[in-house]
């Protein structure tokens, strides 16, 4: 290899100038596939790829964050709202560092995410062994903390050399800008060799795109698909973030508009139709509106796009409970099109809507489904503006009318990012989406600390976006720090911090499997061993402006309403900090979720609620 046709560079400097080359493309547009590094520094990478991301500044932006976990979050956040077209990484050093990485990992693989994760990693020579933080396993010496990811990576290699570089890193990018393939990718780097140098071939640091594909579907799917939605007399969609990943939500309401099926969505599906299209039902499931369960009941097709089916999606298996329901799925992973015993149609949402909207070109449901289901959607309608209304302006705020008071405030464009507690099932069952990206519920992993880092992710990607994370006090508790970062970035989020002193949702949980909300309150310990007293002396909104947000208090309705319209119109980070009154029990589950039960308990409330859990668990179905 001739001298002119290489350049020596350590492994590090080679790495970030390869990332800064990379892209994608996808319908002819252009993005950049590693679009920032996020990086807090140690001993396993400040030598190496922190010099490396000094002398490569200009090409590649570096975002401080303050904890691992949280760097993934803001990394997730960001290629979520980019349709997964553009990917942050992320490095860190070795040992508690590089495990506090896992949670992260784990939440973009379930999601179907792509993140770049760049942990330190021991000597590759062993030359200072063991070293500090490195974990010792006695007959393996090649066993890091960092195959602690190997489970929740898509990919996954320890670059033990420089030249191993190479070949790991295109494996990686395909990883990464493959949509059926893609989830968090994890490169780990002994920090000796991020230091090495090599003479590396000049073509490694050529621009290189990577063409995001839309697979048509297969002929004779198609028209088994069309042929099973021709028959049926009770067809219902649901849609998933497939939809979304795709950008087929105008292929979706060209089918729907075409046939007349109507639409439920899944958490990451919400707002793949507009919450004003008749023929938009919301939320599916658990958290589901009564209108989407009542037709999932009696469907005689589930037509699933782009969704996994969770359990909360299906309640367990009780859900669907046509006699002769049969399930058709597009997606584009024949993993999940598999699912419920289905009939499948493997390929990209939009090409698959598209041609399923040709295929069926005169056909349409019968016009009393549509009378029925526009009228349980309007009943629904109803049941929303019920939960959002407030006839006193003078009074503490219910949770659910904290969202109305959102929802009178922000504009079609506005992004709202929950993940965690009470709210998902509120939002799920009440938020009216009013664009493709304004809904974005992290619950593949549902994971506490999500929403505050993510909000930064999604600022970055959108700049003139306003962004809002809703946050309880129990998920503020576990990751409040990238709030420095805002700070730092400038990124004016708007974080909604709801205080009901403690954990809502569990905590109703808890209640309602016979736990009898045991170690649910943030409240002081009483002489029985309890946690029921009164709510512990702590002011989570004077901790949020020592971390450097405006702070805005709002104890009544109308000092609400207030503080989120000042709230969306700063230009730095601000928090609207709001203590709830008790919520009502007008929103109850529309349909059941599997917890199981003490079969055995010397308490009443704990023999009560196996009574019940088994008569629910009797209407649990095998699709097959």
């Amino acid at each position: 290899m001739s001298a002119a046709a290489t350049r020596r560079l350590t492994t590090a400097q080679a790495l970030v100038r390869f990332l800064a080359a990379q892209y994608t493309e996808r319908d002819g547009v252009r993005h950049r596939l590693i679009a920032g590094t996020w990086g807090i520094f140690g001993h396993g990478n400040v030598a190496g790829l922190g010099q490396a991301l000094v002398e490569y500044r200009e090409a590649m932006p570096y975002h401080q964050g303050r904890n691992e976990q949280a760097m993934v979050h803001a990394a997730v956040g960001h290629a979520r709202h980019l349709n997964r077209l553009s990917a942050q990484a992320v490095t860190t050093s070795i040992g508690p560092g590089a495990t506090n990485l896992v949670t992260g990992a784990a939440l973009a693989t379930i999601n179907r995410l792509p993140v770049l994760l760049l942990p330190g990693d021991y000597f590759a020579s062993h030359a200072a062994d063991p070293l500090l933080q490195q974990l010792e396993h006695p007959v393996e010496a090649d066993v890091s903390v960092n195959d602690a990811l190997r489970p929740v990576s898509r990919y996954f290699d320890r670059i033990t050399r420089p030249e191993v570089l190479l070949a790991s890193a295109l494996q990686a990018m395909r990883v990464l800008s493959d949509p059926a393939e893609t989830g968090a990718v994890t490169l780990a780097l002994p920090q000796d060799v991020q230091a090495q140098a090599y003479d590396w071939p000049a073509e490694f640091f050529a621009d290189r795109v990577w063409r995001v594909r839309r697979p048509a579907p297969d002929p004779v799917e198609l028209a088994e698909a069309a042929r099973a939605i021709r028959a049926a007399a009770r067809p219902l969609i649901v849609a998933g973030g497939g939809v979304h990943h795709s950008e087929a939500e105008p292929a979706l309401k060209a089918l729907v508009d075409a046939t007349g099926i109507p639409v439920a969505s899944t958490q990451a599906g919400k707002g793949a139709l507009r919450h004003d299209h008749p023929a938009d039902l919301g939320g599916i499931g658990h958290t589901g509106t009564a209108v989407s369960d009542a037709l999932a009941r009696a469907a005689d097709l589930v037509i699933g796009v782009g969704t996994r089916y969770s359990d909360f999606t299906t309640a367990s298996g009780t859900l669907f409970q046509h006699p002769g329901v049969r399930f058709l799925n597009l997606n584009i992973t024949a993993f999940d099109a598999h699912k419920l015993a289905a009939a499948t149609l493997v390929c990209d949402a939009r090409s698959g809507l598209t041609a399923l909207t040709e295929a069926l070109a005169g056909h349409r449901v019968d016009a009393a489904y549509e009378t029925e289901y526009r009228t349980g959607k309007t009943r629904w309608e109803g049941t929303v503006a019920e939960a959002f209304r407030a006839d006193d302006d003078g009074a503490v705020p219910t949770q659910t009318q904290v969202l109305g008071a959102l929802d009178a405030v922000v504009g079609d464009a506005d992004v709202v990012i929950n993940a965690a507690g009470s709210l998902p099932g509120d939002l799920h069952k009440l938020w009216r989406a009013r664009s493709p990206r304004q809904y974005h519920l992290e619950y593949g992993y549902s994971c506490m600390g999500y929403e505050i880092p993510a909000a930064l992710g999604v600022q970055q990607a959108a700049p003139d976006t306003p962004v809002w994370a809703l946050v309880g006090d129990g998920t503020y508790l576990m990751n409040p720090t990238e709030i420095v970062t805002a700070v730092q970035e400038n990124l004016p989020v708007k974080l909604v911090l709801v205080q009901n002193h403690g954990y809502a949702s569990i905590g109703g949980l808890s209640e309602s499997v016979g736990a009898e909300r045991f170690g649910t309150d943030y409240r002081h310990r009483v002489a029985d061993g309890s946690f029921t007293g009164a709510p512990l002396p702590v002011d989570l909104a004077a901790n949020a402006a020592s971390l450097g947000m405006d702070v805005l208090r709002a104890k009544t309705v109308r000092e609400l309403r207030e503080a989120l319209a000042t709230a969306r119109a700063a230009t730095r980070p601000t928090c609207v900090y709001v203590e709830t009154a008790p919520p009502s029990a007008a929103l109850p589950a529309e349909a059941w979720w599997d917890v199981p039960v003490a079969e055995v308990s010397a308490r009443e409330a704990a023999t009560d609620a196996r009574a019940a859990y088994e008569r629910a668990v009797a209407d649990r179905r095998r699709h097959l």
